[in-house]
């Protein structure tokens, strides 16, 4: 059913509209001024707002702007009893759907009514097909047996409500997965909404999954929605959640089993309509087990288990992979040669399909030729390279180390957990000074989300120049 909000100080008005969108079927909540309107916008979802110019506390061009701002979906149709062609010019130039004059005409308001859901839905539709030209399938590359259980476990999956949980080592594409359910999905036209567990300190998980009303903490100078509010009749994307705390993981049981939950600070409980799709890169068994994850919420979960193979697994879908990589790169000429071939489907791919991409990447940049021998492919994985005629084909130098698998000795005399720090901070100031430190556009090329970039760019320290 389509919801409706009509904010204005005028009584009459808003029992007039009231009376008029309920008996078309719509279902109508209204407010006496804007701050009332914004917080009523807070709590649940409207399609269309009815809103008056003239109004107490805050304007209703103000509002218009704050609700242009904070809620872009939703259509905004201005009112008023004292309009001058400027105003209306000002309104539309702010993104109103339309402006009507008081007295209100019954047929006018029915008809801009559908008119604005029409448009909205179509918007939506829109959106929709745009992604799913995309997706679902299209970038779940393969056709192994792995990866085929995979793509008939989505089919299922997205037939029901039912939480489901994705297990699989990183660089796997756990998130193409996520995005194929929901769109393929009854939901596909809500929101699709992703936290990533670990990326949000202890501290503010309450606050980012829940939302907090303003004066909640110290820096909470206005309310704001949680992710659980974000996602109501949509999807919630809970990645990394073996990394979440004990004590978020009680919340957000809570709020699986209920469908309820309340702001930080707040008293207001706030039902949603959220379905759940959690991923790891972890045996949640073996943390169960360990005591560092809830076996309940883990049962919660767990109910459509997804588990996506390694790329070592799956390693007669790497030609198919590498070659729709290097068509995205713009390189789909090159050829690989059977015995480079041979040599990558070998090599072990800790990364997954994400280094399979950056290694598509880097073909795509490095190599002069169109057709990649082994020497090549050796070269670029940091291996031992030694061609008869002891030219390697590249625009530049090949990679160079102290040892015989071409790894730099300051690394090697490190133990494991820095060696692997240093190593990503490295990589990472390689990746962005390519970039020109544009984060979003880093974080799409090494296939990581610009969330957890972020939080790596916070963890290494690592300086931002331009």
């Amino acid at each position: 059913m389509n919801t409706i909000l009509v904010i204005d100080d005028e009584s009459g008005i808003r029992t007039a509209l009231s009376s008029i969108l309920m008996d078309e079927g719509y279902q109508v909540e209204t407010a006496e001024d804007a701050l009332i309107g914004l917080s009523l916008l807070e709590q649940r979802s409207f399609e269309v707002i009815f809103l008056d110019v003239l109004l107490p506390r805050m304007g209703g061009l103000e509002a218009l702007e704050k609700i242009r701002t904070g809620w872009p979906g939703i259509e905004v149709v201005m009112i008023s009893g004292h309009a001058n062609v400027d105003m209306a010019v000002r309104a539309v130039k702010l993104g109103a759907f339309d402006f009507l004059e008081k007295p209100l005409s019954l047929d006018k308001v029915l008809t801009v009514t559908k008119n604005a859901l029409t448009i909205q839905k179509l918007r939506h539709e829109n959106i929709s097909l745009k992604k799913a030209k995309k997706l679902p399938f299209d970038e779940i590359i393969g056709h192994s047996p792995g990866i085929q259980a995979v793509k008939d476990r989505i089919e299922q999956a997205a037939q029901s409500d039912a939480r489901v949980l994705i297990s699989g080592e990183n660089g796997t594409g756990k998130e193409l997965v996520v995005r194929a359910i929901h769109y393929t999905s009854n939901r596909a036209d809500k929101p699709l909404v992703e936290v990533n567990c670990a990326a949000i300190p202890d501290t503010l998980i309450e606050s980012e999954l829940f939302g907090h009303e303003k004066g909640a903490f110290t820096d909470a100078v206005s309310s704001r929605r949680g992710r659980f509010e974000m996602a109501n009749g949509g999807t919630l994307f809970l990645d990394e959640i073996g990394d979440m705390t004990l004590t978020a993981q009680a919340k957000v049981l809570r709020a699986i089993q209920e469908q309820k939950i309340e702001r930080l600070g707040g008293e207001q409980t706030l039902t949603v309509d959220v379905r759940i799709i959690a991923a790891t890169n972890k045996d949640l068994e073996a943390e169960c087990r360990a005591g560092r994850f809830r076996e309940d919420l883990f049962f919660r979960l767990n109910v459509i288990p997804i588990h996506i193979p390694p790329l070592r697994e799956r390693t007669e879908d790497i030609p198919e992979l590498l070659n729709y990589f290097l068509k995205s790169f713009g390189s789909g000429d090159i050829k690989i040669s059977p015995s480079a071939m041979d040599y990558i489907q070998r090599y072990s791919w800790p990364g997954n399909v994400r280094e399979l991409k950056n290694f598509a990447e880097r073909l795509s940049i490095l190599c002069e030729t169109d057709r990649i021998e082994q020497d090549v492919v050796e070269n670029i994985l940091g291996m031992v390279s030694n061609t008869s005629s002891g030219k390697i084909p590249l625009k530049s130098e090949a990679i160079k180390g102290g040892n015989k698998f071409g790894l730099p000795e300051d690394i090697l005399a490190l133990d494991y957990n820095e060696a692997k720090d240093l190593f990503e901070k490295r990589y990472l100031e390689y990746k962005l000074s390519e970039n020109g430190y544009i984060i979003s556009r880093t974080a799409e090329l090494i296939g990581m989300y610009p969330s957890n970039l972020h939080a790596k760019i916070k963890k290494h320290g690592i300086r931002m120049e331009r």
